[in-house]
């Protein structure tokens, strides 16, 4: 008969104790090696950000900081050799700014522009996203390209051909204008049209990017909503105005703030067409701080560039107060 050695008291004792032990070193020992491997990863995640970081912090940071300090100092083009020398003003610009009548000027003309164009752009773009969508059957792809192809042409030629247009005795809009025995104005010299003008070229070129959007916002909405309203005896504009236009709240909201912040910012057409004039009536709030940049008021144009920043945040809060999604 085979005998069974029973392990003493004390062989039993150490047996069961060093088994937990071993079990902590060995946890800690796989924290270590995980914490390891985490600390490796976030190096090698800082490595390759590092490039980014510095770019961003030369020409991104450092430049808004600075024209922020600008804004509050009476620097000018001749103190950029001895940047340390000018005097801290504190909001003394922004003061002289708004008892500037130009700047007025400046910030209606920025304010017509947006409330009229912008509204005219989301609805233009809407409408031929519908006819798109559910109008036109045949070369839709056609007039999708069409309508974008504006969007991918650069602003300045854009503005070139508009002002070629519109010349007062060679243009062809006066030609045609000419064919039914009328007396087309001189556009962009007259402080009647110049603004409208731009309005309206605007609407033209920035549809494209709200019919694409606003497109794929309808193509979203599930035919079966539809259809059930349709069930219900909704009429077609019921059925757009209370199932449709709902659904596309979040394109919607995009297309506004985008146009929004870049309608506030319009400077390359008056700019290349009018240089603002006639008398200052197509002179916007980003073409006056330029000139004021132009002509070494550096300060100026850092408190003019500020106060379109805050113009532009309070417009996109509006907006997302008004179009946000109410669920």
């Amino acid at each position: 008969m085979s005998t069974k050695t029973l392990p003493e008291r004390g062989d039993t004792h150490e047996q069961g104790t060093a088994r937990p032990e071993q079990s902590v070193a060995q946890g800690r020992r796989r924290f270590v090696l995980r914490d390891t491997a985490r600390g490796r990863q976030a190096r090698a995640a800082w490595i390759l950000a590092a490039p980014f970081l510095a770019l961003f912090a030369a020409f991104m940071l450092m430049p808004v900081v600075w024209s922020l300090l600008m804004g509050l100092t009476d620097t000018k083009s001749a103190d950029l050799r001895t940047p340390l020398n000018v005097s801290f003003v504190g909001f003394d610009n922004y003061v002289r700014l708004f008892a500037d009548p130009q700047f007025f000027t400046a910030l209606r003309n920025t304010a017509v522009f947006v409330l009229v164009a912008l509204p005219l752009t989301l609805a233009a773009g809407l409408a031929a996203a519908v006819a798109l969508d559910r109008g036109i059957r045949r070369f839709r792809a056609v007039f999708r390209v069409g309508f974008y192809l504006p969007v991918i042409t650069s602003i300045v030629a854009v503005a070139v051909v508009w002002k070629t247009l519109l010349e007062p005795r060679a243009g062809l809009v006066n030609l045609v204008l000419g064919w039914f025995g009328i007396d087309g104005p001189a556009w962009l010299s007259d402080t009647r049209f110049a603004l409208p003008v731009m309005i309206v070229m605007a609407v033209w070129r920035n549809l494209g990017t709200v019919m694409i959007i606003m497109l794929a916002g309808l193509q979203s909405v599930p035919q079966s909503l539809i259809e059930a309203a349709e069930l219900d005896g909704a009429g077609p504009w019921q059925r757009f105005w209370r199932v449709t236009f709902p659904l596309l709240r979040p394109a919607l909201l995009l297309t506004a703030v985008t146009t929004g912040i870049g309608y506030l910012q319009f400077f390359d057409e008056p700019f290349v067409m009018t240089d603002g004039g006639p008398l200052d009536s197509t002179l916007s709030a980003t073409l006056y701080a330029y000139k004021q940049f132009g002509n070494g008021n550096y300060e100026m144009a850092s408190a003019a560039g500020y106060v379109i920043f805050v113009l532009i945040v309070a417009l996109t809060v509006l907006q997302f107060r008004v179009l946000r999604d109410k669920d």
